[in-house]
């Protein structure tokens, strides 16, 4: 009876573990870690198999998995800063415990891995914008002329903007999208910010993202835009944009609206317009240029 009890309570226990796997995303990276004779796999196609089996086995057993993307390049130079010997179990287990401490990682829900792929993939990239837009505005430095700090003051005035877009937005689901212009990267964020029945729904890491690219542009008067599109049962939907000016935010015209979204970004070929989608100048945000920190 005490055995029993013994499994019953380790069984309750191991409900209780949450666990990290590294995953490795496509062949490329999968390519890559074959050169280690520890890592027994032969095909891609099999792995991903096999470490769905073993993500099942532990949402069956009630234990809560999180996945991580194993970056191969990230993991060898942790090996090497760390004198790890990469051609080990033990250091792959070392170096995705520290991704599941500070990277990009999802939990694991029951869905095929090749659902959960692109939204561990879409996490990853938010991250890495996030991570690199926040040191672009560390690095800003403070204003000759008055000692305030550029990155904080940018990210103030984004946050501003953004809240004033919302205030003025009518109410639906809202999706924006905000890119700003390298070199030497160009940076993408997108938010959902909804409004139904006059309750603001968003997510704060999404916020934070977004209003961080937001500042990046801001803050550097790089080539750029933001684009908002709000949808409502019964209405069309209505697509606004503004461009990125230094420190402020320049309302594009119906018709700019338009182009910018009837436009390939890569071909510059016109792209059929959508049906049920009204082309709008935004409101006037009542805002004036910003501060200027240019000289």
């Amino acid at each position: 009876m005490a055995a029993t009890d013994h499994r019953t309570l380790r069984r309750v226990l191991r409900r209780e573990v949450a666990g990290t796997i590294g995953l490795l995303a496509d062949e490329h990276d999968f390519r890559a870690m074959r050169r280690y004779r520890s890592f027994v796999f032969d095909d891609h196609t099999t792995y991903l198999k096999h470490m769905e089996a073993v993500l099942r086995a532990r949402a069956l057993q009630g234990g809560h998995t999180t996945v991580a993307l194993f970056d191969p390049e990230d993991y060898a130079d942790y090996c090497a800063n760390t004198g790890l010997d990469p051609d080990s179990h033990t250091s792959r287990t070392l170096f995705t415990a520290d991704l599941a401490a500070g990277g990009a990682t999802v939990p694991y829900d029951g869905r095929p891995l090749t659902d959960l792929l692109p939204t561990l993939v879409d996490e990853a990239v938010r991250r890495a914008t996030w991570e690199y837009s926040t040191t672009l505005l560390a690095r800003l430095g403070t204003c000759v002329s008055c000692g305030e700090d550029l990155g904080r003051a940018a990210f103030a005035r984004a946050s501003h903007l953004l809240v004033r877009i919302l205030d003025t937005a009518p109410p639906g689901e809202r999706h924006l999208v905000c890119s700003v212009s390298g070199p030497p990267e160009n940076l993408f964020a997108v938010l959902h910010a909804d409004d139904i029945a006059g309750r603001m729904e968003l997510d704060d890491s999404e916020a934070l993202e977004f209003t961080t690219v937001l500042a990046v542009g801001l803050a550097t008067a790089s080539p750029g835009g933001l684009v908002m599109r709000t949808s409502e049962p019964g209405t069309p939907d209505r697509v606004q944009g503004w461009r990125l000016r230094a420190y402020g935010l320049v309302p594009l015209t119906a018709g700019e609206v338009f182009d910018a979204y009837c436009t390939d970004v890569e071909s510059g070929d016109l792209i059929s317009p959508e049906s049920n989608v009204d082309y709008c100048e935004p409101p006037d945000l009542g805002e004036g240029p910003g501060p200027d920190h240019s000289h």
